[in-house]
């Protein structure tokens, strides 16, 4: 049996599970140890087995996702006899590095999903007995097409209000008036009364009559929308433990995007490593 352990109170932990189990082609029953409110959701984990804890579970293989020894360094034991397999994405690791137990995990395999820094990076090659890319591929989806542009976030309400006003700001110095959907779980308070609302999950791919992307600089957003990266925007949110300035500045250094607004958008004060650690993806 395959075990993930998807620490984390966002959308992107499970999504990105999807995705590596099927660029694995692992077979077979899933259960995912996970606190999301999203995993109560069939679209997204589907036929997987949610349970709280690793507590009393018998395992061939945990993966663990993102956090090597879990969000809160609480991830110091896994079912006996089981292969360990690390699913490394970028991280503020100065902040994270605290976390880790004097004893740390020693992985079987670590998959890196994207670069890391050069001390996380480092720290995995010495606790992993193979350490190794992946490119993912997300399992098959319908497209979202909808005119106009599409923003996709899926919360909090605060931030998503904020990237539709950023997509607002932008029509207004380009002096187009476009059509915008929200893609997100739910409509939040505040949204204005033109833009339009989806509840669609994948989010992946845009169809044909999308001509604006509008998303977070979450992990997720930035793999998938890579294709389209020509009409793709990214606005980057402070988190506890995720990097998403980084990830962004990396994504916008790969190809065009003229980005009217990027020059003004001021990195706001990262949380304390000690407060709510939200990391969504």
């Amino acid at each position: 049996m395959i075990v993930c352990y998807a620490a984390g109170d966002g959308l992107g932990h499970l999504t990105r599970l999807r995705a590596v189990l099927h660029t694995l082609r692992v077979d077979g029953p899933v259960t995912v140890v996970t606190s999301s409110p999203f995993a109560d959701d069939p679209r997204v984990t589907g036929d997987w087995k949610i349970v709280p804890s690793l507590e009393g579970i018998d395992a061939d293989e945990v993966f663990v996702d993102a956090f090597p020894a879990g969000l809160k360094g609480e991830l110091a034991r896994v079912p006996s006899g089981a292969r360990l397999t690390h699913l490394a994405r970028l991280l503020r690791w100065d902040a994270y590095k605290p976390l880790l137990p004097a004893d740390p995990l020693r992985f079987d395999r670590t998959f890196v999903l994207e670069p890391l820094a050069p001390a996380h990076h480092s720290y995995l090659r010495d606790v992993s007995a193979e350490l190794s890319p992946l490119v993912l591929v997300d399992p098959p989806a319908e497209p979202i097409d909808v005119d106009g542009w599409l923003i996709v976030h899926s919360g909090p309400d605060a931030e998503t209000r904020e990237l539709v006003a950023y997509a607002r700001d932008m029509a207004s110095i380009e002096g187009v008036h476009p059509p915008m959907t929200l893609v997100s779980p739910r409509r939040p308070d505040g949204l204005p009364p033109e833009a339009a609302h989806l509840d669609a999950y994948p989010a992946c791919a845009p169809g044909p009559n999308v001509e604006r992307i509008v998303t977070a600089a979450g992990f997720n957003a930035v793999r998938q929308f890579a294709p389209w990266r020509d009409i793709h925007r990214l606005m980057p949110f402070p988190r506890s433990l995720d990097d998403q300035f980084t990830r962004a500045a990396r994504a916008r250094a790969t190809g065009p995007s003229p980005d009217p607004l990027a020059g003004i958008i001021s990195r706001p004060s990262m949380p304390r490593p000690g407060g709510r650690p939200r990391n969504s993806a």
